[in-house]
């Protein structure tokens, strides 16, 4: 009997433990897939362009992409660039380099949409589709029409294609000149080259009936040049692609296109968007920028579930004619041989007669841009002034002893008043800024009135942000303080943002932002905050501007920290600052900038710190930078801001 307890409690124990052992398996696997601790991440769109980065078609191609996943969607996308120059390196041994990088690269990160670009990726796709990206959709962008049919075998793949139409350019010439007997193809020299010659040459043979058709191939630039100025004036030249001359030298399409037109002997048309507006007269064309937006639609179409199959197998931007209002009139065309519906750019109209309310609406925006350039001449004169009285104050800080350590202070404070013209400098910039981008719209045709307004609007905002900024200055100088309030950070954050977005776009800097929701309202001076996180932007915008060798980004970030804390930081990819600037850059009148005044960042110290707040910054040189401005939340022991010149200890 005991020899039998014995064995039923060991069963038990055995089955208690394999129960115990399930369940902390079920666990593990719960845990495991628990969203908390497998944060979402970005989803990723790689570009494969075939050619090299200065491509016009593709850097238009990815920028109207961009624009319209923006314009589209608020979720944010990893969008990647590779560039495989197969024009210039169209050897098997680099091929075999690239795909063997391809493959690294994607297998780390799997792309969620692959979106190769160009003709010479057709062939690469072909062949190594399913070593380099077996399971990631494909967009084919950028492609001829004929090239994406011969290739239709490539899997999973769906295709934004063009259609180079020399023969429908060649009636738009024919209507311009009735009395041309001749016609002559400008090519390059590579096999590329010679693909698209072999196009134009195919769509052009119906017309050897009533043409002499010949080419300009194959021949130093020079030469090719000497050639076409030789042309006599009853030709229709027809412009081709040039990636490499006959002496075996690499070019850029457009500028030969452009450097061609100058001194041609006869007026030049193509079916290529690229060439337009670079001396061509026009032709039978569509645009890069609608190839990206169609581009852009059928990702997030791919992105959001929609089975490929599903999706039209070929998508072709609408094509229509083009002309140059400017090539016409060097050539002596009649406007009235244009094919019906034909768009014509960079016409040249009488203003008053037509639009007398812009021109008024111009002259207003001139007044205030002479006031505003009036303004930077006086600011300019008086911050030479403050940097000259800047130099002795610095020296009288460094002589004043802890015994005189308040006296030091108002010192420097009545100096920091000087740097009010430098933090000006911002809104006034930002209202330069939309004045000229009003002048551009207004230079459109037809002009662009909703983008006037909006940038009117602009200016006035930025005049209005411009006399906050002086207000708050001068509170900041007040036991008293200035006028605090609730602030809601991420609301604060994204107003920054759009107030600098022209200036991340011109210089081309990829901007993450990560908002925490939920984060509690902070105590504050809400111009002073913007001022800080302005400035630390600024700051990051400049470090970033001699960067060439990686992408410049700039991360913004809110969250809690600890229990009553919020954290803003602002981090670049730029050069990063060495140990002993690091110990030093927020000390007044110490800068690196061979213009500036060394305030700025102590003034931001200055403001958080009165604010009972925090500022810090880490650095790695070559690597970038990230200031961290750590505040106490709305209702934190401590959140009441300290006047100017008072500390903890008084």
């Amino acid at each position: 009997m005991a020899k039998n307890r014995r064995v039923r409690s060991g069963s038990a124990r055995s089955i208690c433990a394999a129960r115990v052992t399930r369940i902390l398996l079920v666990t593990a696997a719960c845990v495991a897939s628990s969203p908390a601790d497998s944060a979402e991440q970005r989803r990723k769109i790689y570009f494969l362009e075939s050619l090299a980065p200065t491509q016009p078609a593709a850097i238009r191609t990815i920028d109207a992409f961009k624009q319209r996943l923006a314009e589209k969607t608020n979720e944010s996308f990893d969008i990647f660039i590779d560039y495989m120059d197969l024009e210039r390196f169209p050897g098997q041994p680099h091929i075999d380099r690239t795909v063997q990088f391809l493959t690294g690269k994607y297998a780390e990160a799997p792309p969620d949409v692959l979106i190769p670009l160009g003709r010479a990726a057709i062939p690469f796709m072909l062949r190594y589709r399913d070593t380099i990206a077996p399971r990631s959709p494909i967009i084919m962008a950028n492609v001829p029409a004929r090239a994406a049919r011969d290739a239709s075998r490539i899997r999973d793949a769906i295709w934004v294609v063009t259609e180079y139409d020399f023969a429908k350019t060649l009636e738009f010439a024919r209507r311009l000149q009735p009395n041309a007997r001749n016609i002559v193809i400008i090519a390059g020299a590579s096999d590329y080259d010679h693909s698209w010659l072999d196009d134009a040459r195919r769509e052009l043979e119906p017309y050897r009936d009533r043409y002499e058709i010949g080419s300009i191939a194959d021949l130093p630039y020079e030469e090719m040049l000497k050639r076409a100025a030789q042309l006599p004036s009853d030709t229709i030249i027809m412009m081709s692609f040039v990636f490499m001359d006959g002496a075996g030298l690499a070019r850029t399409p457009p500028a030969v296109a452009a450097a061609i037109a100058k001194v041609a002997g006869a007026p030049i048309y193509s079916p290529a968007s690229t060439f337009f507006g670079r001396g061509i007269v026009g032709g039978y064309m569509d645009s890069f920028e609608a190839h990206g937006v169609a581009a852009a639609d059928l990702a997030l179409a791919i992105l959001s579930g929609k089975p490929i199959a599903a999706l039209d197998r070929y998508t072709r931007p609408i094509h229509q004619y083009q002309a140059d209002a400017r090539q016409l009139a060097r050539w002596d065309l009649s406007v009235k041989n244009l094919p019906p519906q034909t768009i014509i750019s960079f016409r040249e109209p009488t203003i008053w007669n037509q639009y007398r309310n812009i021109v008024l609406a111009t002259a207003v925006v001139f007044i205030v841009q002479s006031v505003l350039l009036a303004g930077l001449l006086i600011q300019r004169g008086r911050r030479r002034r403050a940097e000259a009285e800047a130099e002795m104050q610095r020296q009288k800080v460094a002589s004043l002893t802890r015994a005189r350590e308040r006296e030091g202070r108002t010192i420097t404070m009545s100096a920091m008043s000087a740097s009010i013209a430098h933090e000006m400098s911002q809104p006034i910039g930002a209202m330069m800024a939309s004045a000229d981008a009003a002048l551009l719209w207004l230079e459109k045709t037809p002009p662009d009135f909703d983008n006037v307004r909006t940038s009117i609007e602009r200016i006035a905002a930025d005049g209005r942000r411009a006399g906050d900024l002086i207000a708050s200055v001068r509170t900041l100088f007040r036991k008293s303080g200035g006028k605090q309030e609730s602030v809601v950070v991420n609301e604060l954050i994204s107003e920054v943002l759009a107030i600098e977005h022209g200036e991340l776009a011109h210089q081309r800097i990829q901007l993450k932002v990560e908002l925490a929701n939920a984060i509690p309202r902070v105590w504050f001076d809400r111009v002073q905050l913007q001022q800080v996180v302005l400035n630390l932007i600024t700051n990051a915008v400049e470090a970033m501007s001699s960067v060439a060798d990686r992408p410049r980004v700039l991360h913004v970030t809110s969250q809690n920290h600890g229990q009553d804390q919020v954290l803003i930081a602002v981090a670049d990819s730029g050069a990063g600052i060495d140990l002993k600037t690091l110990d030093r850059i927020f000390e007044p009148f110490f800068t690196t900038k061979s213009r500036g005044m060394g305030l700025g960042l102590w003034m931001c110290r200055t403001i958080v710190e009165n604010h009972n707040g925090r500022l810090t910054t880490d650095s790695e040189p070559g690597r970038g930078s990230v200031f961290r401005i750590i505040l106490p939340s709305e209702g934190a022991a401590g959140a009441a801001p300290r006047a100017l010149g008072t500390s903890s200890a008084e």
